[in-house]
């Protein structure tokens, strides 16, 4: 089995050989080989070991829990390779994507099917061994979503920054005719503009500082784009809310420049959903959340559900993921430093 894996943060990942593959152990694992295994923000932040915080703090990811050496990946798409013949949802030879978000079962998050906020999370790619790899051993086959009729590249990241995305959107939930504000044209961004626009009749604002991916944005259906470098970003969304603000915005970086501004271009009774990781801290004024009734969330993923309803969205063709770019595995460092330094518009995939 070959794989690329973590050995120590912030150092070249190691690409390692092995002639074995795993074994499946019990009848409900599956080993899949994998097809398309995205390449998303969060494994930067492995790569880099963790998150800057408050204060200039960084918070360590294996203060969460995480161990290395280890292969990162979480969004895989692929190719049923072995499962128990007793099985009688799935086969050999089956296109799944598998929902990576995995919870140890008993804790209230998981009674609840909200596996992705369990308080002892088992997540592939995170917690175990993912999708950098040519093999995955999926420990239960609950977690896959058979995805005919849709390829595995444009699949595969449906399982986060899809997932993500949907779940922010939800979340926010804008009635028809609000304004809402997405901030970040990354993959994320831009998936949740076309969610936006298949599921809500908001009118959608996007706000970021490169105008290729603010020109990608409108393509899909942005009703206003705002260069935040170039422009007075608040004053732009006041100009287009005839001065009353934005009912929901959304924050896709979510980092110390981008929340302050977010309170400043909300209205009354808004939403603010906060989801980037990029990290900060918010000097909040404390009395200005009750006087205009702020709402202050966060969203972290989503439910197994919320990843099968985003596969009918996408095997109906209201939704694509935008692949700009497909990397081999042998290319895994160039892949993650072209992505954080800004070279990837969209999404990028390995296929191992």
């Amino acid at each position: 089995m070959k794989s690329a894996k973590i050995i120590k943060p912030t150092e070249p990942l190691t690409i390692e050989n092995n002639d074995d593959t795993p074994s499946i152990k019990n009848n409900n694992q599956v080993l899949i080989r994998i097809d398309s295994a995205g390449i998303c923000h969060s494994d930067l932040h492995l790569w880099e070991g963790g998150y800057h915080g408050a204060g200039g703090s960084f918070m360590k990811v294996e203060d969460r829990g995480v161990k290395f050496p280890l292969t990162p990946g979480h969004e895989i798409a692929g190719t049923i390779e072995k499962i128990d013949e007793n099985v009688s949802q799935f086969t050999k030879g089956d296109k799944v994507l598998v929902y990576p978000w995995l919870g140890e079962g008993t804790c209230p998050a998981c009674r609840v099917g909200e596996e992705n906020l369990c308080d002892f999370p088992k997540t592939l790619g995170i917690y175990q061994d993912g999708g950098y790899s040519d093999h995955v051993l999926v420990p239960s086959f609950k977690y896959l979503i058979k995805i005919d009729g849709i390829d595995s590249d444009s699949s595969a990241s449906l399982a986060c920054s899809g997932l993500t995305a949907y779940t922010a959107v939800k979340k926010a939930s804008p009635s028809p005719g609000e304004n809402l504000v997405i901030i970040g044209a990354g993959g994320l961004g831009l998936m949740a503009v076309q969610i936006s626009k298949s599921i809500t009749n908001a009118n959608v604002i996007m706000v970021d500082v490169d105008d290729r991916k603010l020109s990608e944005s409108k393509r899909l259906g942005v009703d206003h784009t705002i260069n935040s470098l170039t422009t007075d970003v608040i004053k732009g969304i006041k100009d287009i809310t005839n001065g009353n603000g934005a009912e929901v915005v959304i924050d896709f970086v979510n980092n110390s420049k981008t929340a302050p501004r977010v309170l400043d271009m909300l209205r009354k009774r808004g939403k603010y959903v906060m989801v980037g990781l990029f990290g900060g801290e918010l000097n909040l004024s404390l009395p200005t959340v009750p006087l205009r009734a702020f709402n202050i969330s966060g969203a972290y993923t989503g439910k197994f559900s919320d990843l099968v309803e985003l596969v009918e969205l996408s095997k109906l063709g209201r939704i694509q993921s935008l692949v700009s770019k497909k990397y081999q595995l042998d290319d895994v460092n160039e892949a993650l430093s072209d992505l954080k330094n800004g070279k990837i518009i969209g999404r990028a995939v390995f296929n191992p």
